[in-house]
């Protein structure tokens, strides 16, 4: 299976999916669909990826808009005119609500998370690790869905991707304890005299917080490494590996 097609939203209205590992032609330790520039990756296969991608979902490739993912809290509104494949912007979350443009957020074990206003129309995909989700990554794009483009938070559609879980993610004393004094205890697991840690516990108390519904929320429970042979897994393949992706686009009527 080369793609997990994400129901949780109108398929009319938009395309909403989750890439593999399957269905390209990078090399390993890339093999064989990664979607990542920035991994010593050969650059014409993973340019091919990409086109092969976009040929398979039917959309411009040359209009996705991915990014320059830092780990931070920075959002930025997708200008056209300004922003495409050749010209990704520096941040970890995308919003637009111009339809016929995809948007690309690429993980390795964080968390892709996709957003849907379908009363506004209006889409947004963000990157959320460990340090972008303590920053409130998630929660703030939509509140920059509200501020910008009048999204009602009780109308937001969100998904939680394939990421690495609470069973394979151990962390060190001192992270387990930042998690713990920034009010998110329940999602540090301790066993004996280790830590594990569960992003998407994070997640979901800040969206719980914010004011949305469990229904209003679809978490796919996949964690990526445990099915590494499906998806690539910084920590699974031992940092030498490539990134899959979710994706997003508003269709053109």
């Amino acid at each position: 299976m080369n793609y997990i097609y994400d129901r949780y939203f109108d398929t009319k209205r938009v395309l909403s999916l989750f890439t593999t590992r399957f269905g390209g032609q990078s090399q390993a330790p890339y093999h064989s669909l990664n979607l990542a520039f920035h991994v010593d990756d050969n650059v014409i296969n993973v340019l091919k990826n990409h086109q092969r991608l976009a040929k398979d979902l039917e959309y411009n490739y040359q209009k996705l808009v991915h990014m320059h993912q830092i780990h931070s809290d920075k959002i930025v509104i997708v200008e056209p005119k300004v922003h495409n494949f050749e010209n990704p912007p520096e941040c970890d979350a995308l919003i637009t609500n111009k339809a016929g443009i995809p948007l690309m957020v690429m993980t390795a074990d964080c968390t892709p998370v996709l957003f849907y206003d379908p009363k506004q129309k209006i889409i947004a995909v963000a990157h959320a690790g460990r340090a972008g989700a303590l920053k409130g990554i998630v929660p703030k794009t939509i509140l920059k869905m509200s501020d910008h483009f009048g999204s009602d938070i009780n109308d937001v559609l969100v998904v939680l991707g394939p990421s690495i879980g609470v069973c394979c993610y151990e962390v060190g004393k001192k992270i387990a304890n930042e998690v713990i004094e920034k009010g998110y205890a329940n999602a540090i697991v301790h066993k004996d005299t280790h830590y594990f840690l569960e992003v998407n516990t994070i997640i979901h108390q800040q969206l719980q917080v914010l004011g949305l519904a469990p229904e209003q929320i679809e978490d796919l429970s996949i964690c990526n490494a445990c099915q590494n042979e499906t998806f690539f897994s910084y920590r699974a393949d031992k940092q030498k590996t490539g990134r899959f992706a979710g994706v997003l686009m508003l269709k053109e009527s």
